[in-house]
């Protein structure tokens, strides 16, 4: 790997060339924002960094793109609240101050935020309950889940949350727990399941829109 240095908008950048048996050029940014180059094997380097001249302008902006991309994974999005984050093995636990969450580790926020998870989605399940009739005894399941919010298991009487909702602020995620709970009642999207829907949660439609329900 050969290593040399090119300037963005006045900020120096690292660039890494990888040598590969391939016949063209590809430009990409690693996670440290740092240019790397894949470049067939008997190229020159001089052709290298006369290429990032040539593509400067287009690189620049892959550049400032990948720069938004890390400082997105910077943050953390709680009950509809955004905070920065900031990891330092000094801190002995999770603390949050001022729209800042402080922790030693991405692992250790990560065990916090389930735990957290769990004791918010377990509040609003027991203020839903305290509304809906006829809710039957059901085991809670929480995880994360690509294309759906909530599962209601009728029969095996089980009602999964995704663990995603925690991004979301308490009322969002109170219209999955109603949505969830009426499937006990009326087992599909009938017309009658969303009048059902509406006795405890009126604003289900506008609830549907945040999440971008269809």
């Amino acid at each position: 790997m050969i290593e040399g240095k090119v300037y963005f908008e006045d900020e120096l950048v690292q660039v890494k060339v990888i040598r590969k048996n391939n016949k063209n050029i590809y430009f990409r940014f690693d996670q440290d924002n740092n240019l790397i180059v894949t470049v067939p094997i008997r190229i020159n380097i001089k052709k290298v960094f006369a290429l990032i001249e040539e593509n400067k302008k287009s690189l620049e902006r892959m550049w400032e793109r990948s720069k938004k991309k890390q400082d997105n994974e910077d943050e953390v999005r709680l009950l509809g609240l955004k905070y920065d984050l900031v990891i330092n093995d000094s801190y002995k636990e999770v603390t949050f101050d001022e729209g800042i969450i402080y922790t030693s580790s991405k692992s250790v926020l990560d065990k916090y935020i389930n735990n957290f998870t769990k004791k918010v989605f377990i509040e609003e399940i027991n203020k839903i309950l305290a509304i809906m009739p006829n809710i039957p005894e059901f085991t809670l399941k929480i995880r994360k889940m690509k294309s759906r919010w909530g599962v209601c298991n009728y029969v095996k009487k089980t009602v999964t949350l995704n663990s995603e909702l925690i991004k979301y602020e308490r009322e969002i995620i109170d219209y999955v727990i109603v949505h969830e709970f009426s499937h006990f009642t009326h087992h599909n999207h009938s017309s009658a399941f969303w009048n059902y829907v509406g006795n405890f949660y009126p604003e289900y439609k506008k609830a549907r829109k945040e999440l971008r329900e269809e």
